[in-house]
């Protein structure tokens, strides 16, 4: 498995600077003639509220469970009962879920026991760098909305690529195909970071760059180079593969796609 390269001060930072560019995105889009009924085309059959109400509800569904110092799986973020405002007020309800969610954060000790869906240690940290993704690729959605996108800062979409490797597709959280069997080698041009990744079928394997070159392996493989932010945005499904450079089979590239 990857590392992860951040740390709870980057992720807090990351997420207080991707916060309020999402809320300036929702507040450009509710005073727009569409109004919160905006499109989110990265996000189809969205609107601007439906992105807004899906945000908050995963702050308020992270803040109901994290601190507990348990690793009990909890509800559902579906279960949790909350009466949503009217559109007036959608904007100002998010902001309240996401101040509070960022003070527990910043308060909460990232090697507190704490539940989490992936093959990683059940522990708080989880949160810190799932909701500063979270939050930056939403961010992008919702400047996708309103014309003004921004892409997702270097480092920070460098460890959201990791992030996608280690945690949402050894987790089994991919919409591509799982049958596939061949090498992916993805390569950040701007952040001089690459990664190798071995699909199996049902199973992906992460691999050293120095071994990567087995002598008996004859599969299948690509090359994929763009930047950071470009990388994860494509693992996302917010931007087509097509948008990097690739040789060799770019059809495995579709077996790495998260969600």
């Amino acid at each position: 498995m990857t590392k992860a390269l951040g740390s709870k001060e980057f992720w807090l930072s990351a997420l207080r600077t991707d916060g309020p560019a999402m809320r300036a995105a929702f507040a450009q889009a509710a005073a727009s003639g569409a109004g919160l009924s905006a499109e989110v085309p990265p996000c189809p059959g969205w609107q601007v509220r439906d992105l807004i109400q899906h945000v908050g509800r995963i702050y308020r569904w992270v803040r109901s469970h994290a601190s507990l110092g348990t690793t009990s799986r909890p509800a559902g973020a579906d279960e949790l009962q909350i009466e949503l405002p009217p559109d007036p007020a959608l904007v100002e309800w998010w902001d309240g879920e996401y101040q509070q969610l960022v003070s527990l954060l910043a308060e909460l000790d990232p090697a507190q026991p704490a539940w989490n869906w992936a093959p990683a240690p059940k522990q708080a940290g989880f949160w810190h760098r799932r909701i500063a993704h979270e939050t930056a690729v939403h961010r992008w959605d919702a400047q996708v909305a309103v014309g003004q996108v921004e892409p997702i800062e270097a480092r920070l979409a460098v460890d959201g690529v990791a992030e996608v490797l280690d945690s949402w597709l050894p987790a089994g959280r991919r919409r591509g195909p799982a049958d596939r069997i061949g090498v992916v080698q993805l390569v950040a041009t701007d952040a001089e970071h690459e990664w190798f990744v071995r699909l199996r079928g049902d199973g992906v394997a992460l691999l050293d760059t120095d071994t990567w070159l087995d002598h008996d392996d004859h599969h299948t493989r690509v090359l994929a180079r763009g930047t950071a932010s470009d990388l994860v945005l494509a693992l996302y499904g917010r931007v087509p593969f097509e948008v990097l450079e690739t040789a060799g089979d770019a059809t495995l590239l579709d077996s790495l796609r998260a969600g």
